[in-house]
């Protein structure tokens, strides 16, 4: 279920009532629980029964993973839980790739090859495990305890606002939010109104109406692209895939807010960055702390030398890049950008420094937009045509119509990214924080683009959000 799609619209008025008029913190918890629970099994009815299976295995092994069971035990057990979560992913998400591979590469010696599964990847399935091996790796540590109830850790798991596409959740961050959901007071209704508001205009006014141009150029021929075509078609996706996750993610904190809840930011301004360290401390900011705390630091972080920190980068990033899809081009994008974060240590950091910020901002951005064209490429000769029209070395012509709305979400959504970069942002917010009028402005205008969102959502062809594959 999307959350703009008229059933969500229409339910959730009614849900949301009751659940201001619920009293008792426990008949609030189970109402929450029951409608993530719908609200998941509304589009993955088979999956939803593996994962409440999967949260009653990781429920059960928590209480073992802590003080007064032997170490041994535990470390078994939190080897047990972390594998069980892994093989969901890898099943549901890997299996082809590694079948599809492994063929191939055995072809040649006449080996019997191995059969497709043909699994539909279960929505939002990636996050969910990540989250889940917070769980156990949180209470391991010591830094938090297992949940009170099988419920409450169904709650943090299921929590239907983030559950499709984030922003990934720690356990320790959620654990006193779950155990006693605060009331909900009016201020949190309006400032999660605003925030769905302005998620929902990201999504369907921004992202929306240059996704249309991107799929066109994308499924074509890219030998058939000329480069103001190619180049076109990239700004745009490079916009596209910001607006679309920024704007679920919008839509996710802001819901969680109407219901009492404070979700962790996942984007800062990262088109603002001035070198690609920093646009992966602005960029879906709860996957790279996760890779940080879970990943990078239990591999040793930056703390045996210069040689070991760039392998736990690149391990970390080829991760990172799996982690999006199974697919060699998420691998190769991954690679790409634990070259980049190297060469930020190495020396591209402090030579972009002395450049100045509007130098770095513009050669921080063309690696972002390249790593964007590997991204989006579904194949190496793809990706190979695709550069080669982007720097004039095909011979085409740009024959692509333009659709009318393109200029206008694309003019809008690189002044909204942009802004921060420049030098006069910081005057702008100190006038708008001052400002009394500014912000009621504000205020009316998010509520006029929730009401263009919604009669565009009713009218225009359905996208679904791009991080649904992850």
């Amino acid at each position: 279920m999307l959350f703009y799609e008229p059933l969500f619209i229409t339910i959730f008025p009614a849900f949301y009532a009751v659940y201001l008029l619920t009293g008792g913190v426990s008949a609030r918890k189970w109402l929450l629980l029951i409608a993530s629970a719908l609200f998941y099994f509304w589009g993955e009815p088979v999956f939803v029964l593996i994962l409440f299976g999967s949260t009653a295995f990781d429920y059960a092994l928590s209480f073992q993973l802590n003080e007064p069971t032997p170490p041994p035990t535990r470390r078994l057990a939190l080897a047990a839980g972390v594998a069980g979560n892994l093989a969901m992913l890898v099943v549901y998400k890997y299996a082809d790739f590694l079948a599809d591979n492994l063929n191939a590469a055995l072809s040649p010696f006449g080996a019997h090859r191995l059969p497709l599964l043909h699994l539909a990847l279960p929505i939002g399935v990636s996050f969910v495990v990540f989250e889940k091996i917070t769980y156990l790796v949180d209470t391991y540590r010591g830094t938090s305890k297992p949940a009170a109830t099988f419920r409450d850790y169904c709650l943090f798991a299921l929590f239907f606002p983030k559950l499709l596409a984030g922003p990934i959740l720690k356990y320790h961050e959620m654990q006193d939010q779950i155990a006693k959901p605060r009331s909900v007071e009016w201020s949190d209704f309006g400032t999660g109104f605003l925030r769905f508001s302005r998620g929902i205009g990201r999504k369907l006014l921004i992202a929306d109406p240059l996704g249309s141009f991107v799929n066109t150029v994308f499924a074509a021929d890219p030998a058939s692209l000329g480069a103001s075509h190619a180049w076109l078609a990239l700004g745009s996706f490079t916009l596209q895939i910001y607006f679309d996750f920024a704007g679920y993610s919008d839509m996710a904190i802001g819901l969680a807010r109407m219901l009492g809840f404070g979700l962790r930011e996942n984007f800062n301004a990262p088109y603002a960055s001035r070198s690609i360290t920093e646009f992966w401390r602005r960029w879906h900011m709860s996957l790279t702390t996760w890779i940080r705390d879970y990943l990078y630091k239990p591999l040793g972080g930056n703390r045996d030398g210069d040689v070991r920190t760039y392998r736990n980068l690149w391990i970390c990033f080829l991760l990172s890049g799996l982690w999006h899809g199974a697919s060699w081009n998420f691998v190769l994008w991954g690679a790409y950008n634990g070259l980049f974060l190297t060469l930020d240590r190495v020396f591209l950091r402090d030579v972009l420094e002395r450049c100045g910020a509007v130098i770095a901002t513009i050669v921080t951005l063309f690696i972002v937009m390249i790593g964007w064209a590997i991204f989006r490429s579904d194949s190496p000769a793809h990706l190979t045509t695709f550069l080669s029209a982007l720097f004039g070395m095909t011979s085409a012509n740009d024959a692509l119509e333009v659709p009318a709305e393109l200029p206008f979400a694309l003019a809008l959504g690189a002044i909204v990214s942009l802004l921060p970069a420049t030098a006069f942002y910081p005057v702008l917010v100190r006038r708008y924080e001052a400002s009394r009028s500014l912000r009621a402005i504000t205020i009316a205008a998010l509520v006029v683009v929730y009401v263009l969102a919604i009669a565009r959502a009713v009218t225009a062809p359905f996208q679904p959000f791009i991080y649904f594959r992850f």
